[in-house]
């Protein structure tokens, strides 16, 4: 939309190379290095947010970790780096981000969540730290949600929720046996609930491969 700033917390892309793919569309897509799991990283980046782009109006926390683990038999480290960034790096992202809007009395901004299918039913034997992180966003979104409500902030919260999807992130086996969602599919269902009036929050989208 018109005159407002996206920042994202993407992995898993090469963001330099999508902003030369963009250079002859309208807008720019700066690409600014940060690690979700490290505070000092995420605020220096809205920082520069602040800095060189005044606002922010739309934040989308796609950034995950997922790894195929085991809880009797999967090392601590895993188990942090997925909490870190999934629940951790996700929270601080959208504070810093209402906290930008809140300065610039944006009273219509948008976070998105990236939430999982996995984070709306109970795991099965592999993938459970992960689920765990996603039933944390689940929570998290709804929690938001509430907080705004009760400063009668017109800030839309919502979760998304894909199924399997082609990335780097799950295991080749399930990729080759299984349905799957292409990144497209997710990126247009963000576009079908920014796109939404004013007066519509979307609170769950869920979209499943056939």
């Amino acid at each position: 939309r018109s005159g407002e700033t996206f920042i994202y917390s993407v992995a898993f892309i090469t963001v330099e190379e999508l902003a030369e793919s963009l250079k002859s569309e309208k807008g720019k897509l700066h690409p600014i290095k940060c690690d979700i799991s490290k505070e000092s990283e995420i605020k220096e980046a809205f920082q520069w947010a602040r800095k060189n782009l005044g606002r922010v109006d739309i934040l989308v926390n796609n950034a995950a970790v997922a790894t195929c683990n085991s809880l009797i038999d999967d090392s601590i480290e895993n188990w942090k780096a997925i909490l870190e960034t999934n629940v951790l790096g996700l929270s601080i992202c959208t504070k810093e981000a209402l906290q930008i809007m809140k300065d610039n009395a944006v009273d219509d901004g948008h976070i998105i969540h990236i939430n999982s299918d996995l984070g709306h039913r109970p795991p099965g034997y592999i993938y459970v730290m992960y689920s765990a992180s996603k039933h944390a966003v689940t929570v998290l979104t709804e929690g938001l949600r509430r907080e705004l409500i009760k400063q009668n902030s017109k800030i839309r919260v919502t979760s998304l929720s894909p199924g399997l999807v082609k990335t780097e992130m799950p295991d080749k086996i399930y990729l080759d046996t299984l349905p799957s969602l292409n990144p497209k599919d997710v990126a247009d269902a963000c576009l079908y609930i920014l796109g939404t009036p004013p007066h519509v929050q979307v609170h769950e989208l869920m979209i499943l491969p056939i």
